[in-house]
């Protein structure tokens, strides 16, 4: 594949974005370019709404992985994309799946027509941003069949110019937990607050209480994050308002310290249920382990990305991002790697418009390091 035909490929997966397990289009649109490649080297299996592909090579000694997710975000597009805006109102590949997507088909279209001396395993993940599709991926009987011996991913990065690849040992990415509280009280009139349990005011008290977690609770050495991103409560201005709905994420180095938080929290909401007189209820949603790097592959995959002329590396700084690739690095080694952009806008922002001349690098860039292996 040229690089016109990677864009093209890229821009018509930017149109279709769908969410977790709900990426049908995506799933037939792959398969389709993934049916139009030569087949001698290629077996193909679809899980749920994922699709696993492996390259048997010419020696068959290990597998190696590239995993690229497929979901989109639930985020209403508001790019310049003249031509290939998303289609469906509402939703945007506003992370870079699309980019993901778009380089693994570039990849796998290299070694379909030139057979690799190992096996390659490409998984296309479904449900990255939640529910979360890599942890049920990896205890799927389709993976278990094509295991992998080590795995690697990237994800657009764009603070960085184009040509740059940065990551480093160890953590990358942070423990992230969903966050979502519910408290229940009594609704009434305003002009009779004595006899009903405004959730409002209770909400209210909680968020301010949660502020006080990190500070208050975690080692300053350590490090977390409670940020509370939407607080919902009542129907109308005169209304004392019966159910309150808060909801956030968690973010934290280390597991013992997402456990702590966690219980912090727990805490909190026991006391606002005695302090207002209302039930509450927590729901912790999607849950993603740490994005940590194996070192051997890692320095390796370094000091390839150092020796390229056409190459910038920069030692990436661990970020309180999350990523469910974590839960593969947990059972197979391997690493995840930023891949410079270059565009104003960050991750999920509606404006997002990541430069197209960085898949033809990071195809290139991929095809020169699997053929070191």
């Amino acid at each position: 594949m040229n690089a016109s035909d990677l864009i093209k490929i890229r821009r018509d997966l930017h149109q279709i974005p769908e969410i977790g397990f709900n990426e049908f289009k995506t799933q037939a649109y792959l398969l389709n370019k993934i049916n139009e490649l030569p087949q001698n080297f290629l077996e193909i299996k679809t899980w749920r709404t994922g699709i696993l592909v492996k390259v048997n090579g010419s020696h068959s000694e290990k597998t190696i992985a590239y995993r690229a997710d497929i979901d989109g975000l639930p985020i209403k597009e508001r790019t310049n994309c003249i031509g290939y805006q998303s289609t469906h109102d509402g939703f945007m590949h506003a992370c870079g799946h699309d980019f993901h997507m778009t380089i693994a088909l570039g990849v796998l279209g290299y070694y379909s027509n030139n057979q690799p001396a190992h096996n390659l395993l490409f998984i296309f993940q479904p449900a990255e941003e939640g529910p979360g599709g890599a942890e049920p991926m990896l205890s799927s009987q389709e993976l278990r069949e094509w295991w992998p011996d080590e795995i690697m991913a990237l994800h657009i990065a764009p603070e960085y110019p184009v040509g740059t690849i940065s990551t480093r040992v160890g953590m990358l990415f942070a423990n992230t937990s969903e966050l979502f509280i519910t408290l229940r009280g009594k609704g009434g009139h305003a002009a009779y607050p004595h006899t009903a349990n405004d959730m409002v005011v209770a909400a209210s008290h909680l968020v301010t209480q949660l502020q006080s977690v990190v500070s208050r609770n975690i080692d300053p050495l350590d490090a977390g994050v409670v940020t509370i991103g939407v607080i919902k409560g009542g129907t109308k201005q005169n209304i004392i308002a019966e159910e309150a709905t808060i909801e956030g994420t968690i973010r934290t180095k280390s597991m013992e310290t997402m456990q702590i938080i966690k219980q912090r929290i727990e805490q909190l909401v026991q006391g606002v249920e005695v302090g207002f007189t209302c039930k509450a209820s927590i729901d912790y949603g999607a849950n993603y382990c740490q994005v940590y790097n194996e070192q051997e592959r890692t320095e390796e995959f370094i000091e390839f990305t150092k020796n390229r002329p056409e190459a910038v590396f920069i030692e990436s700084p661990e970020a309180m991002t999350g990523e469910d690739f974590g839960y593969f690095l947990e059972e197979i080694p391997g690493f995840m790697f930023w891949l410079g952009v270059n565009n104003q806008y960050g991750l999920h922002d509606a404006r997002l418009e990541p430069d197209e001349e960085a898949i033809e690098f990071a195809v290139h860039h991929l095809i020169s390091f699997i053929n070191t292996k």
